[in-house]
């Protein structure tokens, strides 16, 4: 969501420049025709609204409205939470299928991505939030199995790298659901497997890894997520995201103490490493278990989307997101395409549905202007519902004001 409150936006407004693009598309600097303009769209998705993909689509179709011979390339971006797989298969990759276990025990279907012997497994597609049902919640006993059987997928379709995609999770047990699909056991003092989720690893006596997949030794699995919390404490999984899983203050309490006990029989030492509690901790489970090697997850996205060879293409860059706030700074997909692009000396440009950054921030981040959704529409609830035109319009003045 992009949130209730309705924050100061950038004005829309045309800006005098020494680089312009005439009415064929083609940039002019100091009187003389140089090259054709090329726009790249990059965007991740307005969340609530329009996918990544629609996002592209309609701020294309708002420039060729300005400017119909307009050269647009589209290429959707995700930073490792949910829509990553659909960033991919709009990329080319092949989208696969597969039935797992829903983050309640539930048989759901999920995807992956798979190209060259690349995959790309969101593990929000089999353990998200967005499996429960509105206002349910399972802060205790939801599960990350059905995670671990798209990774096994993977590895069954003969994956040699896999980019693990990890965010949006409806779960807090440290990938244990995870590892377990994988084929390792955790068991309480009688020998029985503890119950899933968080929760259910307060009974933790036993962690054997001995039958993990044999294959995950021969795989470069990469971590890949936007945020760097440790495991536990302050900053931890439970404290810091447990609330948005329904965990009460006591849930909190008990989800940290079980998994600081569940880190003391794997071992403590990733679990204060950047990225072991992505995702209610999964990013713990991959370091300590699995091998996985941890990367901002917009970069790695950047990199298997192939952006580096588009964005060398482009001669204006316009990227954005459902929010463009302070956690846009700290490794959302906008920044990391605008840091991109400021170091190959393209402008970059934005759009969102509400903008609650100062422009001297976004001139940090290496974004020119931001266009808001709500300097047309101010009321939330309404520019969410009519997104896809209303991005159109500011598509419409971004032409107006860097393309012509």
């Amino acid at each position: 969501m992009w949130g209730l409150a309705c924050p100061p936006v950038l004005p829309i407004r045309s800006t005098r420049r020494d680089c312009l693009f005439d009415s064929k598309g083609y940039k002019v600097t100091d009187g003389a025709v140089t090259q054709p303009a090329r726009v790249l769209v990059a965007a991740d998705k307005f969340k609530g609204s329009l996918t990544a993909v629609q996002v592209a689509e309609r701020v294309t179709a708002g420039l060729r409205r300005v400017l119909p011979g307009l050269d647009v390339e589209a290429l959707p971006v995700a930073d490792g939470g949910d829509g990553t797989v659909a960033a991919a298969v709009a990329a080319g990759f092949e989208r696969r299928e597969v039935q797992v276990t829903g983050p309640r025990g539930e048989s759901l279907t999920a995807a992956y991505a798979l190209r060259d012997g690349t995959a790309v497994v969101e593990m929000a597609e089999a353990s998200g939030l967005q499996h429960l049902p509105a206002g349910v919640f399972a802060p205790l006993t939801a599960t990350t199995y059905g995670s671990g059987e798209l990774l096994r997928a993977a590895l069954d379709a003969g994956a040699r790298t896999i980019v693990f995609g990890v965010g949006g999770s409806a779960t807090t047990d440290g990938g244990a659901g995870m590892l377990a699909a994988l084929g390792a056991r955790f068991l309480d003092a009688s020998g029985a497997p503890v119950p899933p989720g968080g929760g259910g690893l307060r009974e933790l006596a036993t962690a054997d890894l001995s039958g993990l997949d044999a294959r995950l030794k021969d795989v470069e699995l990469i971590l890949a997520s936007d945020v760097d919390n440790p495991l536990t404490g302050p900053k931890g999984a439970p404290a810091v995201y447990g609330p948005q899983k329904g965990a009460t203050p006591e849930d909190v309490a008990l989800l940290d103490a079980a998994l600081a006990h569940y880190a003391s029989v794997l071992g403590r030492e990733h679990a204060d490493s950047p990225g072991a509690g992505a995702a209610g901790g999964i990013g713990y489970g991959a370091l300590v278990a699995l091998g996985a090697s941890f990367r901002p997850g917009i970069e790695v996205m950047l990199d298997v989307l192939g952006f580096a060879p588009a964005l060398e293409r482009a001669t204006l860059v316009i990227t954005g997101e459902g929010s463009l706030d302070e956690q846009t700074l700290h490794g959302k997909a906008p920044a990391g395409v605008a840091a991109a692009a400021r170091a190959r000396g393209i402008e970059v440009v934005a759009v969102c549905g509400r903008l609650a950054l100062p422009p001297e921030a976004l001139g940090h981040a290496g974004i020119r202007r931001a266009y808001a959704l709500t300097s047309l529409e101010p009321d939330p609830a309404k520019s969410m519902a009519r997104a896809g035109d209303l991005l159109e319009r500011v598509a419409e003045s971004i032409a107006r004001d860097f393309l012509t």
